[in-house]
């Protein structure tokens, strides 16, 4: 993403890279440390230095979504104008709008990773754990709903111009968002987990296309249009061409590589929550916990 608007939109990027670097290097700080965390997690045999791995894996996972969060907030907003560093540096990402931006993005990555994990438990056996997840994911969907609904009090103070595009143009993709998380919400009370993923998905790909359709055709509002941000036409043919390209050969891998990991596990039934063996589910969940 970074790359395609660096190419694509290159004043876009310099004044979003000039302006938020503080969150956009904390969230690239996040990711490391999260993967990092990740990978050395399972080579360690120490207990105190697995707890604390574990805890930076944990902080980080929350840390990483929450900045990537004020970065939109702020860019949404219009606090982010064209030119090297000519927003401010600090404010333009510690503000009423990046800060409900952060907290939504943390909850919506939670929500989302609750809900994909039921599947993936119940296609493993482990019920209990799955029951777990769907409380969890249940909760979660509650708190995101209620820091939403104050979200709309917030945006109508702190950026009136980005309240009224969500309310016009982009309405109808944030009641289709809305639609499908409730959608999503009555899916897991009645356990139907991967229909339960697809709503999901959904909810979050509505919204994000709501925000762009709300501020189009700005892509630094209130001063840089879309057009007038974009590279040349032949830098655009030329990065349409790699990305038609690269799809043809990355998508079917990445179908398959899904397929795979979707497989239920020999001697496993491919039944919903209420049918799988609860034989030995106890083990599993206790070791995923």
């Amino acid at each position: 993403m970074l790359v395609v608007l660096w190419t694509a939109f290159p004043p876009a990027f310099a004044a979003v890279a000039s302006t938020l670097y503080i969150p956009l290097t904390l969230a690239a700080l996040g990711m490391i440390a999260r993967g990092a965390a990740f990978a050395f997690r399972h080579s360690v045999t120490g207990l105190s230095l697995q707890r604390a791995l574990g805890a930076t894996f944990a902080f980080s996972s929350v840390a990483t979504p929450f900045f990537l969060g004020t970065i939109v907030g702020g860019v949404a907003s219009g606090r982010v104008p064209p030119g090297i560093a000519e927003g401010d540096v600090v404010t333009s990402w510690l503000n009423p709008t990046s800060l409900l931006g952060g907290v939504l993005a943390v909850g919506t990555c939670a929500y989302l990773a609750a809900v994909y994990l039921c599947a993936d438990a119940v296609r493993e056996a482990a019920t209990d754990l799955a029951e777990q997840f769907r409380t969890r994911a249940l909760a979660t969907a509650a708190a995101v709903g209620v820091v939403a609904l104050a979200g709309i009090l917030v945006l109508r103070a702190d950026a009136p111009r980005l309240f009224d595009g969500l309310t016009g143009r982009g309405l109808p993709l944030i009641l289709l968002s809305a639609a499908a998380g409730l959608a999503s919400i009555v899916l897991l009370v009645r356990r139907r987990y991967a229909a339960a993923r697809v709503s999901a998905a959904l909810a979050v790909t509505a919204v994000l296309w709501g925000w762009a359709a709300g501020q189009y055709p700005y892509i630094l509002a209130p001063d840089l249009t879309v057009a007038e941000a974009a590279a040349g036409r032949a830098t655009l043919q030329a990065m349409l061409i790699t990305l038609v390209g690269g799809s043809v050969l990355l998508v079917p891998s990445l179908v398959l590589l899904y397929r795979l990991f979707q497989r239920a596990p020999a001697g496993h039934g491919h039944g919903g929550a209420g049918h799988a063996d609860r034989g030995g589910s106890g083990s599993r969940a206790s070791a995923r916990q």
